[in-house]
């Protein structure tokens, strides 16, 4: 695909997604969402790409949906309001599942103002970290809409019931330390630190870890942390963890940890998850 509102580039073992339409604030449109749905599918199935950094270019991280179109801009009616709410695949496809699904983490770098689907596209992702000033808010209730982007789902999930809940019916805007505060983002960071902080994280978690345990761990703590029991859980990671228990990576683990040596995992998320891998389908 040929990017238009985002730009893409490989650091090393990491993927650094950009919004990039600075002029509007990086304000978000359905070709930007068809864009970072492109990118994070990319990196799911390279084995060379191990996380994701998504930041925004400019003093902005994502100032909301483009309302260039005036009273107007959610109205599918027109042709300014499809474009918002535009998905590359109707039906499936979208960043959201682009996000949750692909198999390498991911970090929101918040370097600025991130509103309305400008900071809830950052909740499928594994980890944010906000610039210091900048500014956060659900809006919706403001603008007479409803969270969307599934956050109504990952909000609750990750700050709780009664933070969410007040974030989104005031729909009012925060600084970056209420967000640390009500557990949304992990750090505050100066600016000039921002990119630099976000790729130590990125390393903390591939260095030394096997991509194929990442991958599953991410996706275990994702979809059991709300289970209403272990049980289902239970029928999973004992099988899982007897199968990997017989491949490579394992054996290097453990060789590794012996012999006080970094360890060098052979296994590849292109080729090596396990048998129960999707056990949700």
């Amino acid at each position: 695909m040929n990017y238009q509102h985002i730009a893409c580039e490989l650091d090393g073992a990491f993927m650094i997604v950009t919004l990039n339409r600075p002029d509007k604030l990086n304000a978000y449109t359905g070709q930007m969402g068809a864009e970072i749905t492109d990118a994070f599918n990319r990196a799911d199935i390279d084995d060379s790409i191990r996380a994701v950094i998504v930041t925004g270019a400019g003093r902005a991280f994502c100032a909301g949906a483009d309302v260039s179109g005036g009273a107007a801009s959610f109205d599918t009616s027109g042709s300014h309001g499809a474009d918002v709410f535009a998905s590359p695949n109707p039906g499936g496809g979208r960043f959201v599942e682009a996000i949750f699904n692909c198999r390498k983490p991911s970090i929101a770098v918040i370097n600025g103002p991130a509103v309305g689907v400008g900071i809830t596209m950052t909740l499928p992702m594994d980890i944010r970290i906000a610039a210091r000033g900048a500014k956060i808010g659900f809006i919706f209730a403001r603008r007479g809409l409803v969270p969307e982007a599934g956050s109504a789902w990952f909000l609750p999930k990750l700050v709780g019931l009664p933070q969410a809940l007040r974030w989104c019916l005031s729909g009012r805007t925060f600084g970056a330390d209420e967000a640390l505060q009500g557990g949304l983002v992990s750090e505050v960071v100066d600016p000039a630190e921002l990119l630099q902080r976000a790729k130590e994280i990125a390393r903390e978690m591939t260095e030394g870890t096997s991509a194929v345990s990442v991958a599953l761990t991410r996706q275990m703590l994702w979809r059991f942390s709300g289970a209403p029991a272990p049980f289902e859980l239970l029928d999973i990671d004992k099988p899982m963890s007897i199968e990997r228990g017989g491949h490579a990576d394992v054996r290097e683990g453990v060789k590794a940890f012996l012999e006080k040596r970094p360890p060098e995992f052979p296994g590849k998320v292109s080729q090596d998850m396990p048998s129960q891998y999707p056990w949700w389908k």
